[in-house]
């Protein structure tokens, strides 16, 4: 009998990770994929990126709509209730054998503990990381705790999730899926006059990527996203395409704040709701910096020899390579770290710099695990003591 298995999706950056898994559970004759679409890709607002799924040949079988109104705290935890409940009925009627989810957000936290008192296993993508800037580190650990499956991007990981209790029997360290969607998909890359004519916008030099999310713990999104673009008025014969943040507390203003200033700078600014996989990794392998708080700039950017200016808290606790430079949310210190980026000499660095997450055939090794796991075990978790 094939095993079902529910992979859930929020966001169109938990989607291009998630989606080389998704095609080999797909491909697999002993497993039945199930799509459940939620968060940000049934968002007009941030794209309705849901159609991305279906344009790369996925079905969906379940849309849980978590958005009530407003971008709020409030509305932030009223939407994890509210996602709860349609979780709950969409696990019920799939009657998935098993749930694969990744990563750290709020809409992951709601389909996990709806998972819970239905007894279906849940394998979580991603654990075992900190990023001290934002809750997402809270959502991230309590999903490890109620997850039975663990596949860890770096060996560090993997023993920070084995610390928390997990047993190292379900604890597995099989690599990156952002930096084997990058070793994959390279030779499908766009060029540059390709994503000129789809972005209608003449790239000049330099051209930056920026891709900002509110620090939800003790940030002040409007002052922050005030100081960055007072930074880039600096450079102000560059080329910047802007990409939407996460649907967390207080997104709007940075959209709001962003859109105001490409439509003062229309020549040469762009902001896109999303770029979908391909055109967002082919952007950065044509930019010169990418700018900004987003985890890929982190994880993903340096496997693409380029420099990262990653700005404030949000990402503090994930190990980075010698391509990144760490500046705090200051329109001098983002200046000079844009300048520095600007270098020859460290262009030259972002070039040879040793990567911290690698792919090591990550999609293919979780898959083995999926279709091998005794599932009927999965559920009686004891808790794994450490010796210190």
């Amino acid at each position: 009998m094939c095993r079902r298995i529910a992979v859930v999706t929020g966001s169109r950056a938990e989607y291009g990770l998630l989606k080389l898994t998704m095609k080999e559970i797909k491909s697999d004759s002993d497993l039945i994929l199930q799509t459940i679409v939620t968060g940000m890709h049934l968002s007009r607002e941030f794209g309705s990126t849901w159609k991305l799924i279906e344009d790369d040949g996925f079905s969906i079988d379940a849309r849980v709509d978590m958005f009530l109104s407003g971008d709020s705290p409030i509305d932030i935890a009223k939407n994890i209730g509210h996602g709860t409940i349609g979780f709950a009925d969409a696990l019920e009627r799939l009657k998935p054998d098993l749930m694969l989810v990744l990563g750290d957000r709020y809409e992951i936290l709601a389909a996990v503990s709806a998972a819970v008192p239905l007894g279906i296993p849940v394998a979580h993508m991603c654990g075992g990381e900190s990023t001290e800037g934002a809750y997402d580190d809270y959502f991230r650990h309590a999903i490890t705790k109620m997850s039975h499956l663990h596949f860890a991007q770096t060996e560090l990981f993997r023993r920070r999730i084995i610390q928390m209790g997990e047993s190292p029997e379900i604890v597995f360290s099989f690599g990156s899926p952002g930096i084997e969607s990058i070793e994959r998909l390279r030779s499908e890359f766009w060029n540059r006059n390709r994503l000129e004519d789809e972005l209608g916008l003449k790239f000049l030099r330099p051209l930056f990527v920026v891709t900002y999310h509110p620090v939800t713990l003790g940030g002040d999104p409007e002052k922050s996203i005030k100081e960055l673009l007072s930074a880039l008025d600096e450079f102000n014969e560059s080329s910047i395409v802007f990409t939407y943040p996460n649907s967390d507390a207080h997104s709007s203003i940075i959209i709001e704040m962003i859109n105001d200033y490409v439509k003062r700078n229309p020549q040469r600014t762009i902001s896109v709701k999303s770029l979908g996989q391909i055109k967002y990794l082919s952007l950065v392998n044509e930019c010169d910096v990418v700018i900004g708080n987003s985890s890929s700039g982190i994880i993903e950017v340096p496997a693409l020899w380029k420099p990262t200016v990653n700005l404030g808290n949000r990402q503090k606790g994930r190990p980075q390579a010698s391509s990144i430079i760490n500046c705090e949310e200051k329109k001098s210190e983002i200046v000079n770290a844009i300048y520095k980026a600007l270098t020859p000499e460290f262009t030259e660095k972002a070039k040879n710099t040793e990567l911290e997450y690698k792919a090591n055939d990550f999609s293919k090794r979780v898959i083995q695990i999926l279709k091998s796991c005794d599932i009927s075990k999965l559920n009686k978790k004891q808790f794994y003591e450490v010796e210190f």
